[in-house]
């Protein structure tokens, strides 16, 4: 019981595996994994029973679009659906988050982000607690933050696209700073825009470094993709390299060295180029780079599969690397503490007796004689000895108590509250009354359990293999239909009768 979800996370897996098995059946026993892995995590105490691993990603193909007012982030969105779905201009239009899904409806929908917050189909589930978290009062504004509008594209089909509120540090909130770090971790792929119009990109030093510096150092680093916007209003400078230069510049200064950097416009919104050759080239690079977002764009689904289970490997290698010896760290911090506070009252008293002795030998020796004739009556002696046992085993408990309590004060304020909430429920969980002290291995870190968890590192490894299998073919058997077939089939694509 203990070692199982609440009902509302068995409620939401099991939704989501008949979600997967419509959309991409290949991740469903991905599912069953995770399950795996909350159950070892629950019975260790490193997850609370409301909580699941399945839960704290996303299922969906999700691409974010990030950026600094007005870099043409909402234009760039239209002309990917063909629709003008996003409201557009040079000043701010939207101070929310959009979340943009498929609807076989051809009207636009504009839903309150009540509607992201209580489903929980969607990444965003609970977002409301979570600001609450950074920001008092404001998990109950949640429409103030994020929104759902619907689109008939067929282009959106299967992914889910994020249109970010423009990055002004000056006023940013920190609640909406939260909200775009888990929208940029829950992602598969983050486009970050810039506006080719500012000349001086050194002057946005505070969005630069929270749009670049705090991303290049990250694991999953090669999902962002740095855009330069609206370049062809550069076409009119003595010098439109330098414009590009100033900005490769500017980035390298917050740490990216590396990676692709991306010139495109919108055609439909293009300045006029006079110069035939000069609009050629302009022309050209648009179009290469525009074609590269574009293919990373369709390859999204693919990578979403391949983040999920990476996922899953580096949770379980966490565990096994990192928590487990986090538990064992405050085992062995508290186990210390209790035999000091043992040895200490074992000490006074001892200091007590002696301090008697030495002031007053003739009274201690009165309550030995006196100790040692009622001793020699068994019925009184046996319960001088249950008292005397007793009395020591509530001082030790009591010193296990305040020792625990000790070490759970200091965890305050030391991390994040996430990171704190998990070592207070691991301490509380290894610190019961009935756990020894000189118990060597965590509460729930059995042999069950361990071998639970290698059964999720195999299985993750096996799974990249079949993926592996499904777009290789090192021995050059199989047809460009039958792969492309089955990168269709990954991404979740529903195919025709003919053709399945």
């Amino acid at each position: 019981m203990f070692n199982q979800p609440t009902t509302a996370i068995k409620e939401r897996l099991i939704k989501l595996e008949q979600h997967l098995k419509e959309e991409n059946p290949i991740l469903v026993e991905a599912v069953d994994e995770y399950r795996k892995l909350s159950r070892v995590t629950y019975a260790t105490g490193i997850l609370g029973r409301d909580e699941s691993y399945a839960t704290q990603i996303s299922w969906w193909p999700l691409i974010s679009v990030l950026g600094t007012f007005s870099a043409g982030k909402s234009t760039f969105i239209n002309h990917y659906l063909g629709f003008p779905l996003q409201d557009t201009g040079n000043q701010a239009v939207d101070d929310k988050f959009t979340v943009i899904c498929y609807s076989g409806e051809r009207d636009v929908r504009v839903l309150p982000g009540l509607a992201l917050d209580a489903d929980p189909r969607f990444p965003f589930y609970q977002t409301s607690e979570e600001l609450e978290k950074v920001a008092p009062g404001e998990g109950k504004r949640i429409d103030a933050y994020i929104q759902l509008k619907t689109s008939n594209s067929e282009t959106l089909k299967g992914k889910i696209l994020i249109d970010s509120p423009g990055f002004d540090a000056d006023s940013q909130r920190s609640a909406t700073l939260k909200l775009s770090n888990h929208i940029i971790g829950l992602s598969d792929l983050v486009l970050v825009f810039f506006d080719a119009r500012h000349p001086e990109p050194g002057a946005m030093g505070d969005t630069l470094a929270h749009l670049v510096r705090d991303t290049v150092d990250r694991n999953d680093s090669s999902k962002f993709l740095y855009v330069l916007n609206q370049i062809d209003t550069t076409a009119r400078e003595d010098n439109p390299k330098e414009v590009v230069g100033a900005w490769q510049r500017a980035l390298a200064r917050e740490g990216l060295t590396a990676g692709r950097f991306y010139c495109i416009y919108n055609p439909d919104a293009a300045v006029p180029i006079d110069d035939a050759a000069k609009r050629r080239r302009f022309e050209w690079k648009r179009d290469q780079d525009m074609s590269d977002i574009l293919q990373r764009i369709d390859h999204v689904s693919v990578e979403r599969a391949y983040r999920i289970i990476g996922d899953l490997d580096k949770r379980a290698h966490q565990i096994l690397d990192c928590e487990i010896p986090k538990i064992r760290r405050l085992m062995t911090s508290w186990r210390n503490k209790v035999l000091w506070g043992d040895g200490a009252l074992m000490f006074l008293v001892l200091l007590a007796l002696g301090v008697v002795w030495f002031n007053d030998k003739s009274l201690l020796e009165a309550v030995g004689n006196t100790i040692t004739e009622w001793w020699s009556d068994p019925q009184i002696g046996f319960w001088i000895s249950v008292g005397a046992g007793a009395t020591a085993v509530l001082v030790h408990f009591v010193v296990r108590y305040f020792a625990a309590r000790n070490i759970e004060n200091s965890l305050e304020g030391a991390g994040a509250p996430e990171e704190t909430a998990m070592l207070k429920r691991e301490l509380r969980k290894n610190t019961r009354f009935w756990r020894s002290i000189f118990e060597l291995e965590p509460a729930g870190w059995g042999k069950k359990n361990q071998q639970r968890l290698q059964s999720v590192i195999h299985n993750a490894d096996r799974f990249v293999q079949r993926l592996n299998d499904k777009f290789t073919d090192p021995s050059g058997k199989r047809t460009e239909k039958e792969t492309q077939t089955e990168m269709r089939v990954v991404s979740g694509e529903v195919l025709p009768a003919s053709e399945s």
